[in-house]
């Protein structure tokens, strides 16, 4: 692909979509090609500094009228500024809620001079909040709009479909996400006492095993079976939790784990921008989600050759196979308890899983194949795109 002028659009979090959409452009500025990040408030993930990558901060000033700034409108006037001031050749929102729309104000207020576009579905704009009866007509209008639409999984294709409502007659192309296997790597040297100064109070001077769970603490995590999990394998496993995030779960979890008396055997992290030490040394990582479009966070504990084990829901199917982890019936936490138990007695079998792990992201999801779809795609669309008019 030649060297083009690119814009991405996502949310600053530490969410999936904004990893996978700042992993996507530094691999693409790497590339060559300029990029554009346009967002609505710094990045959780610090940028290496590079005249190829730009970081863009959206403003939406308040006023006393305004209940919260309208940060869709000043997504909108920021993109329509920067794709006119740069001469982006290619706009690629994340997360259709409210990104799309504000693409589409923008390239309405550029005319002939709007950048083609490219929309990547996520997961919960399609399942979730898509699909609110305030947002859902809006959103399938203006990802329809969209030059290409793209999905992770087949699984959130077919929900597009068929919640969200994107016509039949459109492509939704299949781009599976990626994770950088030179970053998320196995460790050099497992440490079964990494975890130890974690945990002082439970030093009990023999090995536990510890399991790990990064996510944003929403009800559709249900983070609470984690701590009923925890609870019920220590009669047979002794095990340990580390989870890392925070969100509007995390308050309840902390209060069950008080009332199961488990304070010495799960810790809260909080929000982290860098936890890869921890999971290089987890025995298991566990997510208990609702629904996964998915699964990002799996898939870079795959990539540090540590199992994965959940409900088999949504596109987690596609990402963790039964040679690199366990999946088993949507809510079953008896399974999971008894699958997690099988693994953990066994130091080979953990082993034999975790090289799988790692096979399977390095052979299936490194980073470069998915750049070379997304350029493939990129190319295809500012090659057929008209000649802007002056």
């Amino acid at each position: 692909m030649k060297e083009r002028a690119l814009a991405v659009v996502c949310y600053p979090s530490l969410g999936g979509s904004g990893i996978v959409a700042t992993d996507l452009a530094l691999g693409l500025s790497a590339r060559g090609h300029t990029v554009h990040m346009i967002t609505t408030a710094p990045l959780a993930r610090a940028l290496p500094r590079s005249e190829r990558l730009q970081l863009h901060v959206s403003e939406a000033p308040n006023y006393p009228l305004f209940d919260a700034p309208p940060q869709m409108l000043g997504l909108a006037g920021a993109i329509a500024r920067i794709c006119d001031a740069y001469a982006v050749e290619l706009l690629h929102v994340h997360y259709a809620v409210p990104h799309a729309a504000s693409a589409y104000l923008a390239r309405q207020l550029l005319g002939g001079r709007g950048p083609a576009l490219v929309t990547t579905l996520h997961g919960s704009d399609v399942t979730r909040v898509g699909v609110e009866p305030a947002y859902q007509e809006i959103t399938r209008f203006c990802v329809e709009t969209s030059d290409a639409i793209t999905a992770p999984s087949d699984y959130l294709r077919e929900r597009a479909y068929e919640l969200l409502g994107i016509s039949l007659a459109r492509r939704i192309e299949v781009i599976e996400n990626a994770v950088d296997s030179e970053r998320f790597v196995p460790a050099a040297e497992r440490n079964p006492r990494h975890f130890d100064a974690l945990f002082p109070a439970a030093n009990s001077g023999e090995p536990i095993k510890t399991l790990m769970h990064v996510s944003n603490f929403r009800a559709v995590k249900r983070t609470g079976d984690l701590i009923e999990l925890v609870s019920e394998l220590n009669g047979s496993v002794p095990v340990r939790l580390v989870l890392v995030g925070d969100g509007p779960e995390r308050a309840a979890c902390e209060a069950r784990v008080r009332e199961l008396g488990l304070h010495e055997r799960v810790v809260f992290l909080g929000a982290q921008t860098e936890f890869k030490e921890h999971l290089q040394q987890a025995d298991a990582f566990v997510l208990t989600s609702e629904n996964e479009s998915f699964g990002l966070a799996a898939l870079e504990a795959l990539s540090c050759g540590v199992p994965v084990f959940g409900y088999r829901v949504g596109g987690l199917a596609s990402v963790v196979t039964e040679d690199a982890g366990r999946l088993v019936p949507p809510f079953d936490r008896g399974a999971l308890k008894r699958a997690l138990a099988e693994v953990l007695r066994d130091d080979a079998l953990q082993r034999r899983l975790g090289r799988a792990a790692r096979a399977r992201a390095h052979d299936r999801f490194r980073l470069q194949p998915t750049l070379d779809r997304y350029e493939q795609l990129f190319e295809r669309l500012c090659s057929s795109r008209p000649v802007p008019r002056e």
